[in-house]
């Protein structure tokens, strides 16, 4: 993994309560209790982190490896070094190529193999802040003449894409408006978007408020990169909910940060200086914050992917109208089409996405020249076809099916 991959995945199994973040960074030791393994004993048993392998290992610091060993809590940690990764996989040569991405860290490879390289766009796009970190890839890449691209079509169906220029504009002209509290819901690890509304933040004479995990988060990815801010600055404030026990992590976030605090109290008597970093999932904060006529809700994410996620939407407008906040930029269900979901027309704008438009990758992988392209992660293979006119084969990966070239 690149550095900023491997300390972003540290912050979220320490900070993080999903299945995904449990065992990534370190595992817990198991055992066997009454017919089910279950975690060890945490006074018995210290978490074993896993071995990660740097792809490039001159952006850690003494510091940052001090930060990798230490696991905040109870439980002692049975540290790795961080190692450099070789250029090689088996026999194999490897490179790796930065890119631009709604989440930093993001990276594309290629593999050299007896029928030629085999290059893995990852997910990625050129209309962020480091989209020259894409074009840099695109003509490294192509210099490759690959046999093979592997490449993502996550928004093919976008013909027109928004810039982060775009939602800074369009999210500062919602919360002038705001005569209140402002809630900004957006990717917690799009530190991007975070530093947009730091910048609103700052223009509207308010604080943005962040919550202690993504305090931690900041810190870890400070340690690689010095464009991402610290819960220090100037701007930035961190919530402090009310909580009956809080996890080491938390108390050393509490701690380091205590000038930084801001209980909800103070948030409920000046609700017109804060925007909030929140999310549906931390709804249940309204009935401490009680917002006044004239707070919003500032979605400034994806539409609904799935079933799940369109009832969340559901249960968040009405919380928005139990507390009669306005929702700006919230997905609503089209009444023509039931179970699709759209921004209404007046409100879009409000989020970059992390994936190039379908134009884009086309132009991408004429200029990377590849004799076939796989195309995933995408619900329309198919819009790749027309690459077939121009002599790039294309083929479509099949579940349990192996693809072979000579």
């Amino acid at each position: 993994a690149t550095a900023m991959t491997a300390f972003i995945t540290k912050a979220m199994q320490v900070s993080g309560k999903g299945d995904f973040e449990k065992e990534v960074c370190y595992a817990i030791p198991k055992e066997e209790r009454e017919g089910v393994f279950q975690a060890a004993d945490w006074k018995r048993e210290a978490a074993q982190q896993r071995g990660f392998k740097v792809l490039d290992p001159e952006a850690l610091t003494s510091e940052a490896l001090a930060f990798w060993q230490h696991l905040p809590g109870r439980r002692e940690l049975e540290a790795q070094q961080l190692s450099p990764a070789e250029n090689k996989i088996g026999s194999l040569r490897l490179r790796h190529f930065p890119v631009d991405h709604s989440i930093y860290g993001a990276a594309a490879f290629a593999v050299e193999t007896s029928s030629g390289w085999v290059v893995y766009s990852g997910d990625l796009r050129l209309h962020g802040g480091m989209g020259h970190l894409t074009k840099e890839f695109i003509e490294q890449a192509a210099q490759l003449e690959p046999t093979v691209l592997i490449c993502e079509g996550t928004n093919v169906e976008s013909s027109a894409r928004i810039s982060e220029d775009e939602v800074y504009t369009n999210a500062l002209r919602a919360v002038e408006n705001a005569k209140a509290l402002v809630i900004a819901d957006f990717g917690p690890r799009n530190i991007e978007r975070l530093l947009t509304f730091r910048q609103i933040a700052e223009a509207t004479n308010r604080c943005l408020v962040i919550l202690a995990k993504d305090a931690y988060l900041l810190q870890a990815m400070r340690y690689i990169s010095q464009q991402v801010p610290l819960a220090r600055d100037k701007a930035i404030a961190i919530y402090k909910d009310a909580k009956a026990r809080l996890d080491g992590w938390e108390r050393d976030v509490r701690r380091q940060y205590r000038d930084k605090l801001v209980t909800p109290e103070q948030i409920r008597q000046g609700q017109d200086s804060y925007i909030l970093c929140f999310s549906f999932f931390d709804i249940n904060e309204l009935p401490s914050l009680m917002p006044r006529k004239g707070s919003i809700y500032l979605y400034s994410s994806s539409e609904a992917h799935n079933e799940e996620q369109e009832m969340d939407f559901w249960r968040l407008r009405h919380w928005l109208d139990r507390f009669q906040m306005t929702g700006v930029g919230l997905p609503v269900e089209v009444e023509v089409e039931p179970s699709k979901w759209e921004i209404p027309e007046g409100e879009r704008g409000l989020h970059a996405s992390g994936h190039a438009i379908g134009p884009e990758l086309l132009h991408l992988i004429q200029q990377i020249r590849p004799r076939v392209l796989i195309p995933i992660h995408t619900e329309k293979p198919e819009y790749f076809q027309q690459l077939e006119r121009i002599g790039i084969k294309v083929r479509t990966a099949k579940e349990g099916e192996t693809l072979s070239f000579p």
